[in-house]
């Protein structure tokens, strides 16, 4: 089943974001992810403004494709640096929908 992680990501110190930026789409990449999007043009809709720097969308094949990712011993030096540079929330969702009425999504 697709899942998408969503990364709400605060700088704090940016000394991390060139060699980050540089090396860890290759990474998600050999995980089977693909980024949709890595964007600081956010712009708040409805509700409070999360005052993020960027907001990363990735599509992996699996919630495992993300585990296999984020427990890779060559991510670890990168996702280190990232959580010692930002305040960052990363949440995993599916492709289902809850409420299971849009017809090309499976219902949860």
């Amino acid at each position: 089943m697709t899942v998408y992680v969503i990364a709400d990501v605060t700088v704090t110190d940016d000394g991390w974001i060139p060699d980050y930026a540089a090396n860890v789409h290759d990474i998600v990449h050999k995980h089977g992810g693909k980024y949709l999007s890595r964007s600081g043009n956010i712009t708040t809709v409805e509700g409070d403004s999360l005052d993020s720097t960027l907001v990363a969308l990735i599509q992996f094949p699996s919630m495992e494709a993300v585990q296999a990712f984020a427990s890779d011993p060559e991510y670890a030096p990168y996702a280190k640096a990232r959580q010692e540079g930002t305040i960052s929330r990363l949440h995993v969702i599916d492709d289902t929908d809850i409420a299971g009425t849009i017809p090309y999504l499976s219902k949860a």
